[in-house]
């Protein structure tokens, strides 16, 4: 008798994803016929990858995507994995539509919520349908106008932190990498203090999550990801990395937990406590209330470490990135400063009394969005209105696509944001005057709706909830930095910058490696 085989785990695993790709791939070919309009868009490269290795390698994530919007119209279809199509939108109202039907129609997909559950948990990110709108409404309290009026002088203070460290380091010429301390106080009643010299996990965490040098298998599971939803749990360095960051989150998380407990059970609070956003939140929250978020759901919040302390960092490096390579305009936004007063400014005058500096903000929030596209699958058939009709794929002129349950879509926030059609013939430069003069410009940016014409912020039910947080901190750090120090690159302004490939993309001096852009800071006169 022929001896038995012994199947090892690697095996078993191994025949359980190629059945599971045999079953996905007859599915997609028995459903092609399903699959709503047909729509015009560019050649696959492969039928293995699509085009998903020109879009990754694109030093501008949101140039394919205009030129295929300007060859195809702006609603069109790209090639993806193992023979798929992805509908792209680039078309304002169908863009609108789009975002307006988040939770109901266009929800994430099993990879995306796969990812999120493995970094963070089963939070706001992750929620979707009744679960997001929930967790959303016991989360608003914490982010109104009035909260974030209670938080401004926490941004400041931080930022003043962040001006004595380099006031003491000056001679050392430092390179603008320093991170502020107001996130880890204002949203967790923890401070990091990395400006102190103190080891920072959260920090030593998020420089990990570089993209670059990762590996062929990392960047094949990147790749193939959209198809293969399994592939967010393999362990390659890129996975083991951000299951690293959110066990170093999950402590955090756990600590201002068990504190908001001893502060509950003895009635002792702190300032730091009572001005935190999960500390206000926890603190709203009865055990019996209507909005109660259980324990698991309070830990995955930790979402909000990641969403302010990277992306409001990222957004004031290319910040002084864009003013150092314009001198005139730093020294503009410098006057208006200086002109404001020597006091620090309410969180109402940040909003309506600094309009260059309102500008300056809005323009590196259009330029350098730290989310480069949004990706949805339709959970039901849906029909998508188009401002500007397209020609599909057979020829038919339609002013509006139908959409088959399990499409994939796609809004690309980088095309949309730098867009000629939309922004003018100057779309790609830092021009902040142009927010000073947009309501009488002829500009079909203001077709898009979203916060001041962006989609930085997605929009609709699903727009980001910290945003009026965000632009607090942006400023208060901007202001603080800008009043009393000018930033120029020590090779002259032509130095040319390009984007370091990570979680949240960050600038880096082309052909350095790292994410490190150093300047020469002085002291202003």
């Amino acid at each position: 008798m022929a001896p038995v085989h012994q199947l090892s785990f690697g095996d078993i695993l191994l025949y359980g994803a190629g059945f599971w790709l045999v079953i996905k791939i007859a599915r997609r070919i028995f459903l092609r016929s399903a699959q709503g309009t047909k729509l015009n868009g560019p050649p696959r490269d492969s039928w293995f990858f699509g085009v998903s290795r020109k879009i990754a390698r694109a030093t501008d994530g949101g140039l394919p995507y205009q030129e295929w919007a300007a060859q195809y119209g702006p609603v069109f279809q790209i090639p993806i994995a193992f023979g798929g199509r992805r509908t792209i939108l680039c078309d304002p109202k169908a863009v609108n539509h789009f975002y307006s039907m988040e939770r109901s129609v266009y929800v994430k997909s099993k990879l995306g919520r796969a990812v999120i559950a493995n970094l963070f948990g089963r939070g706001l990110l992750w929620a979707e349908g009744e679960s997001h709108k929930r967790q959303r409404k016991a989360l608003t309290p914490a982010f109104s106008n009035a909260a974030i009026r209670r938080l401004t002088s926490v941004f400041f203070d931080s930022s003043y932190k962040l001006k004595a460290h380099w006031d003491a380091t000056l001679d050392n010429t430092p390179d603008v990498v320093s991170r502020l301390d107001s996130i880890g106080i204002a949203g967790f009643s923890h401070d990091f203090r990395a400006l102190d010299g103190e080891y920072s996990a959260v920090a030593a965490a998020f420089d990990s999550l570089s993209f670059e040098g990762t590996g062929i298998l990392s960047n094949l599971v990147l790749l193939l990801g959209t198809q293969l939803p399994f592939l967010a749990n393999f362990p390659t360095s890129r996975n083991r990395i951000m299951g690293n960051l959110r066990k170093t989150m999950s402590v955090i998380a756990d600590e201002l937990l068990e504190k908001m407990r001893r502060e509950k059970n003895s009635h002792v609070t702190d300032e730091t406590s009572d001005r935190s956003v999960i500390g206000l939140l926890l603190k709203a929250q009865d055990d019996d209330a209507e909005l109660h978020m259980n324990e698991a759901e309070v830990l995955a919040q930790n979402v909000l470490l990641l969403a302010g302390y990277e992306t409001t960092s990222s957004g004031y490096f290319w910040a002084l990135i864009e003013l150092a390579k314009l001198s005139e305009k730093q020294a503009k936004l410098r006057e208006e400063i200086v002109q404001f007063g020597a006091t620090d400014p309410t969180w109402d005058q940040l909003v309506s009394n600094l309009p260059y500096l309102d500008a300056v903000v809005l323009e590196i929030l259009r330029l350098h969005p730290p989310v480069g596209a949004t990706t949805r699958e339709a959970l039901v058939d849906d029909v998508v209105p188009i401002g500007e009709a397209i020609t599909t794929a057979s020829g038919d002129v339609v002013d509006s696509i139908a959409v088959a349950k399990g499409s994939l879509l796609t809004v690309s926030i980088r095309c949309m944001n730098r867009s000629e059609v939309f922004w003018g013939p100057n779309a790609k430069e830092f021009e902040p005057e142009r927010w000073l003069t947009l309501n009488d410009d002829p500009l079909r940016a203001k077709e898009i709706q979203g916060h001041r014409h962006l989609i930085t912020f997605l929009d609709g039910p699903r727009t980001c909830l910290g945003k009026s947080f965000a632009l607090a901190e942006f400023k208060a750090v901007l202001l603080v930095l800008i009043k009393n120090f000018t930033f120029e690159f020590p090779g002259g302004r032509e130095t040319e910058i390009g984007t370091h490939r990570a979680i949240i993309p960050r600038p880096k001096v082309v052909g350095q490696p790292g994410a490190n852009v150093p300047m020469t800071v002085r002291r202003v006169d």
